[in-house]
C-alpha cells in the first residue's frame, strides 16, 4: 500500500497534520457520497463554485475515513484524528499521486482520445484484449482531468495491459493527462467539433490532443482525414511512427476494397489476401473498428482472428434517455451536448426505433460553428438519408437555411421559448422525437414538456447495463450459440418495445414471449424479430399465424389443433413451430413415448416445420441436483436422437436457462434461452458481480412529519415511535408492487445511500420511511431498489424471488430507459 505522507511530501511537507504516518491507502475519492473502504481511503476535499469538499469531512471522519487533502488552513482540523495535507490545486494533487503510482508497471499501456469514439474503442478493444491479457481501463467515460487520475490508480501487479483515454475541453489540459496515463501505444479517433469552445479551429485541437502521444512507439490513426494528414505533415510530428490506415495511396495499412454484404462490412487490405469483417453498417462504428484492427494488426493478429472477435461487439452507446411521451409516443432525450458527429449517432438511434413509423427530430442551432452551403447541404442528406419525418429548428442560422433541409414538415422557430409556446400546434403523436441540443438552448425544458406527466415514483432501466450483462453471456457461448431473450411478462416488468428494441439492436436471435397478446403488441410496435410464444393456446392460433408468431407445442391435442387452424390459409407453407418435451420438469411438454406419433403428424402436414425442440431444465442453479440436471440433458439427447432420425432438415436444439448457461457450458446446442441474467440478476452467486444492474426505482418526498415518542405511524397503529422522530412520505405503495410484507421496519428505503426504514403499514399509494437527522428535504430522491439496495436482498428478506418483486412493479409505474 501506498502512504500519503510519502506520496504528499514533495507538495506542502510543512503544511500537514500527521496523526498516524503508518495508515496505508489503497483508494482515492472526491465524492463523500462514494465511500466504499473509509479506512484507506484518501478524500481530497474539491472545492468549486458550487460546492466545497472541505465541509464533508466531520461526516466523513464519523465513518472512519483517516486521509484528506484539503484546502482551508491546517489548523482547522487540528481537532480530528486524522491525516491532514493542505494544498492549493487537490486535483493537482490527485494527478501527481496518479502519475507517481503509474511508475510502478512497465506493461504495455494505451493512450486514447479524439473528439468522438473514445470509449467505445476503448470498451471494445478491452473486451478483445481481455481473451490475452488482464486488461486495466477507465470505468465509464472516466477521462477527465479528475476521471483519468482515478483509473490509473487502479492499476496493479495482477493486470498486464492498460487501456485509458483522455478528453479534454480547452488548452493546456492534455499534458496533465500524459503524465498520468504515459502511453507507450497510441490511437487517435475521429476528430470533430465536440467540446470546441475554447479553441480557434480543429487543428488547434487536434494539436492539443498529440500531446497524449509525445513519447509513445507508435500512433495508429485515420490517414483519410486531411486535417490529420496536414497536421502530421509538420516536422514536430517527425519522430512518431505513424502506424494509418485508410484508401490514401499513403496509408501503412492501405484499404483497397469495402463493401457491404447484408448485416456486415467487408474490408480488404492490400497488404493481405484475408479480409476483414466487421459486424457493422454505420460509418461511426466502421471507422472505431478499424482504429482498433490497426492496433491489432500491428501487435501480430491476424485478420482472421480479428473478425472473430468482432463478433462479440455491440454498437455505440450513449448519454440518452429513452421517455414515454404523450398521445402514444417516445422521447429520445440526447440534450446532452451538439456536434455533427453525436447528431449522426442519434439520429442512427432514432432510425433504429422500429416501433415507430414516423420519426421527429427537434433540434437547434450549432454552436461554435461557421457553416457554410456544403455543411449544410450535407445536414440536408443526413436528414434525408434517415427518413425523419418531421424537423422542429430552433434557431436563427439553420432557419436561414431552410430551403437546403428535404421536403417534410418543418417547423422552424427562434427561440426555445417561443417553441414551447407553439409546441402543441406541432401535433406530436405515434411517433419517436429526438431532442438534440446546444446546451445554451436549454431543451430538457422541451422534454418536461413533451413527456408524459404521471407518476413520481419511476422505473429506470440502463440499457447500457442491459448490453453489457448480453455481452457477458455471449463471451460465454460458442460464437455460433444464438440466444434467444425471455422478454414475457413485459420483460420480466421492465417494459417491452423501447428495451426490446435495444436487444433486437445488439443482436440476439429470437424473443420468447408468454402469451399471444404480448406478441401482438410487439408487432404492433414493428418488432419484427421471430418471437416464439411459449404459452400458446388454440384460441390463439388464427391471431397467432396472422402475426407471424410462432408457437410452442406441447402436446398432441394443441399440435392436431394447429394443423386444422392451418388448413384455413392455403398460402401458408412450413408453418414454424417450437416442440418443448418434458425431461423431468412434469410441467408442459411432450413425453418421450408420445414422440414417434409427434413425428407422424408434423410429417403428415407440408404446413409444420420444427423450427426448435427444447426442453426445460428443473434446477440448474443447485449443486445439489446436478445428476438430476445431467440427467435432464441426457433424455433431452436421446429423444432429440429419435427426432433427427425421422426428420429430414436441421432445426434449433435448445436447453439452457440462465442458470445452465453458466453451470452447464457444454449444453449449448444450437442456442440459449437468457432470462433473469439479462436483467443483471444471477441465480448463481458466484458470478453476480460481473453483472451490471439494470433497474433502478426511485420515487421523491412528498411530505415530512414529526412524530413525538409513543405516537402511532399509519393504518391500525401497528407501529410507535420509539423517540421523537422524522417521518418521509414518499407516493409508493402495494398498488406500485411495492411489497407489504416490508412494512414495519423489515424494509428499507436510501436517501443519499443513508438506509431509512419503513416504518406503518405499506399503503396502497405511499409508504412511510424514517429520516430522523438525514435533514431531508420535499421533492429530494428516494431510492426504493437499486444495486446497493438490491431486489436480490429484499426479496431475501420476505421469502420472494426477484422474479416476483420485478413482475409485481405496476405498470402505472413510468418507465424511463436511460443509455449511457
Amino acid at each position: 500500500m501506498l502512504l500519503p505522507i510519502q506520496i504528499i511530501q514533495t507538495t506542502a511537507p510543512k503544511n500537514s497534520i500527521v496523526f498516524n504516518p503508518n495508515w496505508s491507502i489503497s483508494e482515492l475519492a472526491f465524492d463523500s457520497r462514494k465511500i466504499t473502504f473509509p479506512e484507506q481511503t484518501l478524500f481530497f476535499a474539491i472545492k468549486t463554485a458550487k460546492n466545497n469538499g472541505n465541509l464533508y469531512i466531520p461526516e466523513l471522519i464519523k465513518q472512519k475515513v483517516k486521509n484528506f487533502i484539503v484546502t482551508e488552513n491546517i489548523e482547522n482540523f487540528r481537532k480530528f484524528e486524522a491525516n491532514f495535507y493542505y494544498v492549493e490545486d487537490p486535483v493537482l494533487a490527485m494527478q501527481q499521486i496518479a502519475a507517481e503510482h503509474r511508475k510502478k508497471f512497465t506493461y504495455p499501456v494505451v493512450g486514447i482520445t479524439g473528439s468522438n469514439g473514445k470509449t467505445i474503442v476503448k470498451e471494445w478493444l478491452s473486451t478483445i484484449l481481455s481473451k490475452d491479457f488482464s486488461v486495466i481501463k477507465n470505468p465509464n467515460s472516466y477521462n477527465s482531468q479528475i476521471g483519468v487520475p482515478l483509473s490509473v490508480w487502479q492499476m496493479n501487479e495482477t493486470h498486464s495491459f492498460g487501456i485509458f483515454e483522455a478528453g479534454i475541453s480547452q488548452k493546456n489540459e492534455m499534458d496533465k493527462l500524459e503524465a498520468i496515463i504515459k502511453p507507450n501505444m497510441g490511437i487517435l479517433t475521429n476528430i470533430g467539433n465536440a467540446h470546441s469552445g475554447f479553441f480557434e479551429n480543429d487543428k488547434e485541437k487536434l494539436i492539443e490532443k498529440l500531446k497524449l502521444f509525445k513519447n509513445v512507439s507508435f500512433l495508429i490513426y485515420n490517414n483519410d482525414d486531411p486535417l490529420i494528414r496536414e497536421t502530421f505533415s509538420d516536422e514536430n510530428y517527425k519522430h512518431l511512427q505513424k502506424i494509418s490506415w485508410g484508401k490514401h495511396q499513403n496509408s501503412y495499412y492501405r484499404i483497397i476494397s469495402q463493401r457491404q454484404l447484408q448485416n456486415i462490412t467487408i474490408v480488404e487490405f492490400s497488404h493481405s489476401a484475408e479480409w476483414l469483417e466487421i459486424p457493422f453498417l454505420d460509418a461511426a462504428s466502421i471507422e472505431n473498428v478499424l482504429n482498433i484492427t490497426a492496433l491489432l494488426m500491428f501487435m501480430g493478429y491476424s485478420l482472421t482472428h480479428i473478425s472473430k472477435q468482432l463478433r462479440v461487439l455491440s454498437p455505440l452507446s450513449m448519454r440518452m434517455e429513452i421517455k414515454e411521451a404523450q398521445n402514444r409516443s417516445i422521447i429520445i432525450n440526447d440534450t446532452y451536448s451538439l456536434d455533427i458527429n453525436s447528431l449522426r449517432i442519434a439520429i442512427d438511434f432514432l432510425s433504429n426505433q422500429t416501433q415507430f413509423s414516423k420519426k421527429t427530430l427537434i433540434i437547434s442551432d450549432f454552436e461554435q460553428v461557421n457553416w457554410g452551403e456544403n455543411e449544410y447541404f450535407e445536414l440536408s442528406k443526413l436528414f434525408d438519408n434517415h427518413n425523419i419525418t418531421k424537423i422542429v429548428v430552433v434557431g436563427t442560422e439553420m432557419r436561414k437555411r431552410h430551403g437546403f433541409f428535404p421536403v417534410v414538415e418543418k417547423h422552424f422557430y427562434t427561440t426555445t421559448d417561443e417553441l414551447l409556446t407553439h409546441l402543441s400546434e406541432i401535433n406530436i403523436q405515434d411517433e419517436a422525437v429526438l431532442i438534440k441540443g446546444a446546451r445554451s438552448f436549454r431543451f430538457e425544458r422541451v422534454v418536461q414538456a413533451l413527456q408524459l406527466k404521471t407518476h413520481q415514483t419511476i422505473l429506470q432501466v440502463d440499457l447500457a447495463a442491459l448490453v453489457h450483462n448480453l455481452h457477458y453471456f455471449k463471451k460465454l457461448l460458442h460464437p455460433d450459440t444464438q440466444i434467444m431473450a425471455m422478454v414475457k411478462a413485459m420483460s420480466y416488468g421492465l417494459g417491452d418495445a423501447e428495451l426490446i428494441n435495444e436487444l433486437c439492436y445488439h443482436k440476439v436471435d429470437y424473443l420468447a414471449v408468454a402469451y399471444t397478446d404480448e406478441g401482438i403488441a410487439l408487432r404492433q410496435r414493428n418488432i419484427t424479430k421471430p418471437i416464439i410464444v411459449l404459452g400458446a393456446e388454440t384460441t390463439g392460433f388464427d391471431i397467432m399465424i396472422q402475426h407471424h408468431l410462432e408457437p410452442e407445442i406441447f402436446n398432441l391435442f394443441y399440435l392436431k389443433e394447429l394443423i386444422s387452424a392451418l388448413d384455413n390459409y392455403p398460402d401458408i407453407d412450413s408453418f414454424p413451430i417450437h416442440i418443448k418435451v418434458d425431461t423431468g420438469m412434469h410441467r408442459l411438454g411432450f413425453d418421450e413415448e408420445e414422440i414417434h406419433e409427434m413425428i407422424q403428424w408434423i410429417n403428415s402436414s407440408s404446413k409444420l416445420k420444427i423450427a426448435s425442440v427444447f426442453t426445460h431444465l428443473a434446477a440448474a442453479e443447485d449443486v445439489n441436483e446436478d445428476e438430476f440436471t445431467k440427467q435432464q440433458i441426457e433424455k433431452y439427447n436421446t429423444i432429440c436422437h429419435t427426432i433427427d432420425a425421422q426428420i429430414s432438415y436441421p432445426y434449433f436444439k435448445h436447453i439452457l436457462n440462465t442458470a445452465g448457461i453458466i453451470r452447464f457450458p457444454e449444453a449449448q446446442y444450437d442456442m440459449v434461452r437468457l432470462g433473469l441474467g439479462l436483467y443483471g440478476f444471477s441465480p448463481v452467486p458466484e458470478i453476480q458481480s460481473q453483472l451490471q444492474s439494470v433497474v433502478t426505482l426511485t420515487s421523491v418526498i412528498t411530505q415530512l412529519k414529526n412524530v413525538k415518542k409513543g405516537e402511532t405511524i399509519g393504518y391500525n397503529r401497528t407501529y410507535r415511535a420509539p423517540r421523537d422522530m422524522q417521518i418521509a412520505i414518499v407516493p409508493v405503495g402495494y398498488a406500485d408492487g411495492y411489497p407489504r410484507e416490508l412494512s414495519n421496519g423489515i424494509g428499507f428505503m436510501l436517501i443519499n445511500h443513508k438506509k431509512c426504514p419503513v416504518v406503518g403499514k405499506i399503503c396502497m399509494d405511499m409508504s412511510m420511511i424514517d429520516v430522523t437527522g438525514l435533514e431531508a428535504s420535499i421533492g429530494e430522491e428516494v431510492i426504493i431498489y437499486d444495486a446497493e439496495n438490491s431486489i436480490e436482498e429484499i426479496g431475501a428478506t420476505i421469502g420472494k424471488t426477484s422474479y416476483e418483486l420485478l413482475t409485481a412493479i405496476s405498470k402505472r409505474v413510468p418507465r424511463i430507459y436511460v443509455r449511457e
